[in-house]
């Protein structure tokens, strides 16, 4: 793992996850090797499932396709999806699997910032990516969530909690 890269991951895990309650429904979306999950299950919690489009995710699927995975509609408290939105639109799918209030939890480059990410990547600090990043966006922009909190880490990342609204007719 590169150097940036395992920092950041436990960086993300003591910002991301101080507060969520151990037996918290969290679906990862882009779930990888399991990092995450290992990370959380060796932590105490309970309620982690893992999504991505290759194995060894608990659920292998296109997330845009989660009703067709057996993915039931505002079935978890906690959506994650580090370095994935820049890859995939998911944002109606994130609201759709969210119970009312839910959390979502994400990570991306600063769209400004992307080409720094990509020379961190040529020189081995920072993971390679795993597709282009075509669906960059500021995290002020972001459409259907209340944001709770947005950071801009290392001049390059944007690190942000959104609330999926409680009153809610949509969904």
């Amino acid at each position: 793992m590169p150097l940036l890269s395992d920092y950041a991951r436990r960086k993300k895990v003591a910002f991301f996850l101080r507060d969520v309650a151990k037996d918290s429904r969290i679906l990862e979306i882009g779930c990888g090797d399991g990092w995450l999950g290992r990370e959380l299950r060796g932590a105490g919690w309970t309620g982690y499932v893992g999504l991505d489009v290759v194995a060894p995710a608990e659920v292998v699927g296109d997330v845009r396709d989660w009703r067709q995975l057996g993915i039931g509609a505002q079935s978890f408290d906690v959506v994650i999806a580090f370095e994935v939105v820049e890859h995939v639109p998911c944002f109606q799918e994130c609201y759709d699997m969210l119970r009312p209030g839910g959390l979502l939890m994400l990570t991306s480059p600063l769209p400004r910032m992307d080409w720094l990410c990509r020379l961190l990547e040529w020189v081995g600090l920072s993971q390679k990516r795993t597709g282009p990043h075509n669906y960059l966006i500021r995290f002020e922009e972001i459409p259907l969530f209340e944001p709770v909190t947005i950071k801009t880490v290392g001049w390059m990342a944007q690190w942000g909690v959104f609330r999926k609204p409680r009153a809610s007719g949509r969904g």
